[in-house]
C-alpha cells in the first residue's frame, strides 16, 4: 500500500546472482498464479496492474498501473474522442466489470498526456499517460507492472499474455458479468509482422505498415487476438518471476484474422518519454536468450541478505 515510509531491501537475487533493489511491493509479481478472442477467464488477482479506463463510468479502454499515481494506456483512447478530461476515471483492482468488489477502487483523472507523435490510429506514438487525482493504495489486487528498459531484447516467438474486457469476437461483446479475459500469444517481430500485413494489401512493400515503435503478437492463422475494448491494455512477458509490459494494445485489421496479428505500441521505445513525465518511474531489465528463456550475466549468488535500508520520507 502507499505509505510515507518505505522499507527497501538490497540483496543478491538467489537465482540470477545480480544486485537488485526490491521494495515491499514489487512490480510485476501478482498474488495469484496462473478485447480477447480465443481466451479464457482470468483468475481474480492474477493481473493486479490491469486497469479499466472509463468515460462517464463506462469502460472504454484498458490500462496498466506503473506507479501509485500513474496509469499507462493508448493515445487513441482519448485523442480526438471528443470526451472531456473530466469525464474520465480509472478503476483499479477490477475483476468483473458488472460486479465491483471490495478490492477495487475508481479514481478521478487529474491529467492526461498524449504522446506528441500520435495523429491517427495505425500511426506512431499510440501511448498516453493518465495522472490520477490521488495516490492509489497498493494491495494484493492493485500493484504496478514492471517496465523493461530500451536495451531489452524480446525474441520473436516468446509467449506473452494480453488481458482485457474487450470484445470476444467481431461485434461480440464480452457477456455478463464481464469477467477479465486473458490469452497467451507469441511475439512477432516488426519485420515479420510487416510482411504479414503486406500480404493481400495494396500498400507497396517499400512502405512500412508496422513501424519501429510497434511490435505484434498472435498467430499467422489468427483465431486468438485482442479486440475492440482491449485498447490501451498491457501485453506482458515474464522474466525471472516478474512480469514486464512490452506492449500496449494499439490496433489491428479486424480481430483474430489470418495474417493480421494484433499490433502493440512498443513500451521500451518510449522509455525516455515516460521518464520525462512520470516522477520516480523505474525501468528494469528483463533479458531473454534466443530461445525465449530468461537469462542473465550473473555473478555467483550469495545466500545471505546483505543490507536493509529504511528510508523515511
Amino acid at each position: 500500500m502507499a505509505r510515507l515510509g518505505l522499507v527497501t531491501l538490497v540483496f543478491f537475487h538467489l537465482t540470477t546472482g545480480f544486485l537488485t533493489m526490491a521494495s515491499v511491493e514489487e512490480c510485476g509479481r501478482p498474488l495469484a498464479s496462473s478485447r480477447i478472442v480465443g481466451g479464457k477467464d482470468a483468475a481474480e488477482g492474477a493481473w493486479p496492474w490491469q486497469a479499466s479506463v472509463q468515460v462517464y463510468k463506462q469502460h472504454v479502454c484498458g490500462g496498466s498501473i506503473i506507479t501509485n499515481r500513474w496509469v499507462l494506456s493508448a493515445a487513441h483512447c482519448y485523442y480526438n474522442t471528443g470526451y472531456p478530461k473530466s469525464s474520465y476515471r480509472v478503476c483499479l483492482g477490477m475483476y468483473q466489470l458488472s460486479h465491483p468488489n471490495p478490492n477495487s477502487a475508481c479514481l478521478a483523472v487529474k491529467n492526461i498526456i498524449v504522446n506528441s507523435l500520435f495523429a491517427e490510429e495505425g500511426g506512431p506514438g499510440d501511448i498516453m499517460l493518465l495522472e490520477l487525482e490521488e495516490n492509489m493504495s497498493f494491495s494484493d489486487f492493485i500493484l504496478p507492472i514492471c517496465l523493461p528498459d530500451s536495451s531489452n531484447y524480446f525474441p520473436s516467438g516468446l509467449d506473452c499474455w494480453v488481458t482485457g474486457w474487450g470484445d470476444i469476437g467481431s461485434k461480440r461483446p464480452l457477456s455478463y458479468p464481464k469477467t477479465l479475459q486473458q490469452v497467451m500469444l507469441p511475439l512477432i517481430d516488426q519485420l515479420t509482422c510487416d510482411d504479414l500485413y503486406h500480404t493481400y494489401s495494396p500498400v507497396s512493400p517499400s512502405i512500412p505498415i508496422i513501424l519501429s515503435d510497434m511490435i505484434c503478437a498472435g498467430y499467422e492463422k489468427g483465431q486468438k487476438d485482442s479486440c475492440q475494448g482491449d485498447s490501451g491494455g498491457p501485453l506482458v512477458c515474464q522474466s525471472n518471476g516478474s512480469w514486464f509490459q512490452i506492449g500496449i494494445v494499439s490496433w489491428g485489421a479486424g480481430c483474430a484474422l489470418p495474417k493480421r496479428p494484433g499490433v502493440y505500441t512498443l513500451v521500451p521505445a518510449y522509455e525516455s518519454w515516460i521518464q520525462e513525465h512520470v516522477p520516480g518511474v523505474i525501468f528494469g531489465i528483463a533479458k531473454f536468450s534466443t530461445n525465449g528463456c530468461p537469462t542473465s550475466t550473473s555473478t555467483t549468488p550469495l545466500l545471505l541478505l546483505l543490507l536493509t535500508l529504511v528510508n523515511v520520507l
